[in-house]
């Protein structure tokens, strides 16, 4: 296969030439209720071709059989030629690298038969559906993929990779008198069969959690100190400011550029914020991104104060900083783009009783449901919340939805507790038409000094 690649590319004439080939083996299995709806295993395979002559737009080419590839290497050339740039397309230096790279596949899925899958899953769908007769609909799915990778390019770097990822996901939905409740469970890394055993708690209590649902209250609306959990803080942090993080999207967007200017303050000396690809065993993790550049740890606040950006090699170019081992892409269909990899907010001090002890009233906000954010403006739902009384966390609420202005929201964390931890949440990261991009977001409590809290409006006096 090297002898094949490196062919092609002494066949290119373009003045930078970049191949991924990929062959991926995915399995799955799926249960609504009792039914099992979909068991499924197939294997994909295909390439990507991107070629950049001087002075030229990128040109890129997609294919699914190799007998293709010399073809698909002159008809991006082509590409390339056709467009005319005024302002040429620069890349960022990155030393090639030459690696044969094989993660943790702890326990290799593709030796595992598709009805041991199956019956994974379904205990632990059953797990849910033995809760209580308030439940009334169940989803429970196993997905898992190994994808053998190859890069090469034109500098000289040829890499070699094994990638497993596997995910479990599940949601309990209970019904009580036209009121309806979801759970929620899901957890995904890049490894293999064992980290998916003894898992069963985690489903239960999402069934739990719908059906005490039912009986809590909507959180009054207003505003409150608010306690985070680590999930809900990583989430908030990759979607409400991770993405403006991504150089493409500040060096496209003139608002963007002005708001996320480097040394601007973000927050307390408190606040440190940063994307990590290589830490072990996540969704995000790989040793390099897609364009050959080695991952590592980007700190992008620091201190409080904004010091980072997310790169790919354009983008590092364009703004004359360095590549981070940002550029990904969901499979060889696509073009690599700025994208998060392991999105996290550090480690404090303290315990997460510390954080809540001198709060007389609070909202202590869990999980997450979505949300949404336009620049600066965020909200999120919380998958559920409790009650925040004299110090002590108190009844369980629902429906709580934070809003407000990002900027003055971190300002307003005014507590880190030292409880970090990675969510190993199932799911992915969209943009750009490419999804599920797997992706992990970390972190401790955080606690803000003042947020807006959604929920029942308490009527006027």
């Amino acid at each position: 296969m090297k002898d094949r690649l490196t062919d092609a590319l002494a066949a290119s004439r373009a003045d930078f030439t970049e191949i991924r080939l990929e062959r991926t083996w995915t399995s799955a299995v799926s249960f609504r209720g009792r039914r099992l709806e979909a068991a499924t295993a197939s294997e994909d395979q295909g390439g990507f071709v991107r070629t950049l002559h001087r002075g030229c737009g990128w040109g890129v080419a997609a294919f699914t059989s190799l007998d293709q590839l010399p073809a698909m290497v002159a008809r991006a050339g082509e590409l390339s030629r056709a467009v005319r740039l005024e302002r040429p397309i620069r890349l960022a230096e990155v030393p090639p690298h030459q690696a044969d790279a094989v993660l943790d596949l702890d326990g290799d899925v593709r030796g595992v038969p598709l009805a041991e899958k199956k019956r994974l899953i379904e205990a632990y769908n059953s797990e849910m559906l033995a809760v209580s007769d308030r439940v009334v609909d169940t989803v429970a799915s196993y997905h898992d993929a190994v994808t053998e990778y190859w890069y090469v390019n034109s500098e000289g770097t040829v890499l070699h990779e094994l990638r497993p990822e596997v995910t479990v996901s599940g949601s309990a939905v209970a019904r009580r008198d036209g009121i309806i409740e979801k759970g929620l469970e899901s957890f995904g890394l890049r490894r293999g069969w064992r980290s998916v055993q003894d898992r069963a708690a985690g489903f239960r209590r999402a069934a739990e959690r719908a059906v005490a649902l039912l009986d809590a209250p909507r959180v009054k609306g207003g505003t409150y100190p608010v306690v985070l959990d680590p999930e809900l803080a990583g989430v908030f942090i990759h979607e409400a400011f991770g993405h403006l993080s991504e150089a493409d999207f500040i060096y496209e967007n003139p608002q963007a550029r002005e708001m996320m200017t480097l040394g601007r303050r973000f927050g307390k000396p408190l606040l440190n914020v940063g994307d990590n690809g290589a830490a072990a065993g996540l969704r995000g993790t790989l040793p390099f991104d897609d364009e050959g550049t080695p991952t590592q740890d980007t700190p992008l606040i620091r201190a409080g104060v904004l010091v980072g950006r997310l790169h790919s090699r354009e983008t590092a170019a364009a703004l004359g900083e360095h590549p981070t081992g940002n550029a990904r892409a969901t499979s060889f269909r696509y073009p690599p783009i700025v994208r998060m990899t392991n999105t996290y907010i550090a480690n404090g001090r303290g315990s997460f009783a510390d954080l809540i002890k001198d709060i007389p009233l609070g909202v202590y906000a869990c999980s997450a449901f979505g949300g949404q954010t336009l620049l600066e403006n965020f909200s999120f739902t919380a998958a559920y919340g409790h009650m925040i009384r004299d110090g002590q966390v108190a009844e369980l609420v629902k429906d709580v939805v934070i809003a407000g202005n990002l900027f003055q929201t971190l300002d307003r964390i005014e507590r880190i507790a030292g409880d970090f931890r990675w969510n190993e949440m199932g799911g992915g990261c969209g943009k750009g038409g490419q999804f599920p991009l797997p992706v992990t977001e970390g972190a401790p409590h955080v606690r803000i000094e003042e947020a807006l809290v959604g929920g029942d409006v308490p009527d006027a006096a």
